[in-house]
């Protein structure tokens, strides 16, 4: 008899027809997946395997265009969700009207970097082995578990209409004291990779500590989720640079880590990234079904993947009504030649201009999800820019050799670690926002560094014509689970002084780094704790707001940081 392991999650949701969607679950053995839904909805799915493991991503039709509907998940004829003693409200899918694209407001929220249970400390993803909420968590109160906890307590509270996670799902090199055991009963942990995931049947164990939160696992089966990788999915820094992966690819475990980093990735999270078309026109996802054990196929692809990165594409386009959404991959998809280094490879780039550029008069708001940062503090871009002149021997061969160093043991290597990626970056979001049909608003939506704050570029000595008519911002907001050290803290409000500006120009001219033709302000922040961002987007207008979960007796709160508008209110 097939049991729920894991899921559902409801991921992908229609905008555009308004009736499909696609719930992903992972299974016990092998089955037959089915959701139905009150409204009459339906799909089935027979689940597929990897490394002993039983998936299926069922794609629902039938939904009613501008209706909310509940659904149960049944496995061989048999329910298995809800469990008979639910505590939460029915999980739903709520179907967009296309005809209302605009009308009505579109939620967005985002957040990055959530450990299920600090490394270090016993407890995991069951009730009797979680702290008592608001009680001992030593980094404070997760914020999705905190969100989740206040729907499910009030069904007349507004919910996200989607989900971004943007980075950081797992953490597959910073374990918790529970995985741990579970790692040292499979092998010697005083062997590399240690503490750390080294396999496909380690990553899944991660995944059940992060999914499998009660409060959690709700809040994913009933809002659709949208994801990307950042380093933390794989390891700390991944592809730092071509050095950096060297020493990696030297190394007895990395090649097992990242094949099955990637393989987990694409099971767990990029699979439930795409559109039922374009499921069916997947050549991976097609050879993982075909046979009754798909692991050796989605192996290869991994393997081939990571000796040649061009072989996927994790980036992706939604559309949510009037709103359009590019997912940029900022981490797999490296140049890392240090004398062409780009963050993003040629096909990329040009994948992410034209769909940026593409019948701008379609949507109102644009949304570039990017792990790392486009704005940084003004200081810590012109370290990064100055870093990355040293290491491609701007100042000799000895500087090479420091910056390398510099460059790991600072993580230098966002957008402004690769100079020229930086540049034609912003000079797209310039050209969409001086375009005469621009979007009222482009945000880049960001998380990695542990802390959230807004920034607004300008561009001083602009011609009317090329002066951008959109608000462009960087919203960055992280974590929703996990710390940041007091001195980084001190940092990052350095980074953004009149001193840090000064250290920063300092640096660059040590570096030879070209002057931007572009600056920017710090809008708000920076705000350090577990939050979580929404954008409200209807028709041309904007507004954001910014959450922390705070510890409360009982249990934990969102408390509201920041209400703002982005755009006129007329």
């Amino acid at each position: 008899m097939a049991g729920l392991r894991l899921g559902p999650l409801l991921r992908y949701v229609d905008w555009e027809s308004g009736s499909r969607a696609t719930v992903w679950v992972e299974a016990t053995r092998p089955c037959t997946a089915e959701v139905r839904c009150e409204d009459g909805a339906a799909g089935t799915a027979p689940t597929f395997a990897v490394e002993g493991h039983h998936y299926a991503l069922v794609v629902v039709t039938g939904l009613t265009p501008g209706a909310t509907t509940a659904y149960e998940v049944l496995l061989d004829d048999r329910r298995v969700w809800p469990p008979e003693d639910s505590r939460f409200p029915p999980s739903t899918i709520s179907a967009p009207a296309p005809e209302r694209a605009g009308a009505d407001p579109v939620r967005v929220a985002f957040g990055s970097c959530r450990w299920a249970a600090p490394p270090g400390h016993g407890y995991g993803p069951s009730p009797e082995s979680r702290p008592h909420p608001g009680g001992a968590d030593p980094i404070g109160p997760d914020a999705l578990d905190t969100l989740a906890a206040g729907l499910a307590a009030d069904p007349s509270a507004v919910r996200p209409d989607v989900l971004l996670l943007l980075g950081d799902q797992v953490y597959a090199d910073e374990t918790s004291q529970a995985t741990r055991k579970r790692l040292a009963a499979r092998r010697d942990l005083r062997e590399a990779p240690g503490a750390e995931v080294a396999d496909y049947e380690e990553y899944t164990h991660l995944y059940d500590e992060s999914w499998r939160d009660p409060e959690v696992r709700w809040l994913l089966s009933t809002v659709p989720s949208c994801m990307i990788f950042d380093d933390h999915d794989v390891i700390d820094d991944w592809n730092t640079s071509a050095a950096w992966l060297r020493d990696m690819r030297n190394t007895p475990w990395w090649h097992e880590r990242i094949v099955s980093g990637l393989m987990s990735y694409w099971v767990y999270q990029h699979l439930g990234n795409l559109s039922p078309d374009a499921l069916e026109t997947d050549p991976v996802y097609a050879a993982v079904r075909a046979t009754p054990d798909g692991t050796e196929a989605l192996r290869v692809h991994a393997a081939e993947v990571d000796a040649d990165p061009s072989r996927a594409r994790w980036s992706y386009r939604r559309v949510f009504g009037r709103t359009r959404l590019l997912m940029v991959d900022s981490r797999a998809a490296r140049v890392l030649d240090e004398q062409r280094r780009s963050i993003l490879r040629e096909e990329e780039e040009r994948w992410l201009s034209e769909d940026a550029l593409s019948d701008p008069g379609a949507y109102d708001h644009l949304l570039i999800g990017t792990s790392l940062p486009w704005l940084l503090p003004p200081l810590i871009h012109e370290a990064e820019s100055w870093n990355a002149a040293l290491c491609r021997g701007e100042r000799g061969e000895r500087w090479a050799r420091v910056g390398e160093k510099v460059r790991r043991a600072g993580d230098l290597e966002h957008w402004a670690a690769f100079p020229e990626s930086f540049r034609r970056l912003s000079e797209l979001l310039r050209e969409v926002g001086s375009a005469s049909d621009a979007p009222a608003t482009i945000c880049v939506l960001s998380g990695d560094v542990h802390h959230a704050y807004i920034a607004e570029p300008q561009w001083p000595g602009s011609t009317p014509d090329d002066t951008p008519s959109s608000r462009i911002l960087q919203l960055t907001c992280s974590p929703v689970h996990n710390s940041v050290p007091g001195y980084m803290r001190v940092g990052f409000r350095f980074g953004w002084s009149r001193a840090g500006r000064r250290l920063g120009r300092a640096l660059a001219l040590h570096g030879r780094t070209e002057r931007l033709g572009m600056r920017w302000r710090k809008e708000g922040g920076p705000w350090f704790g577990n939050q979580l961002m929404t954008l409200t987007l209807h028709g041309r207008k904007a507004a954001l707001t910014l959450v922390q979960a705070k510890a409360r007796t009982p249990g934990a709160q969102l408390e509201t940081i920041l209400e703002r508008r982005l755009t006129p209110n007329d």
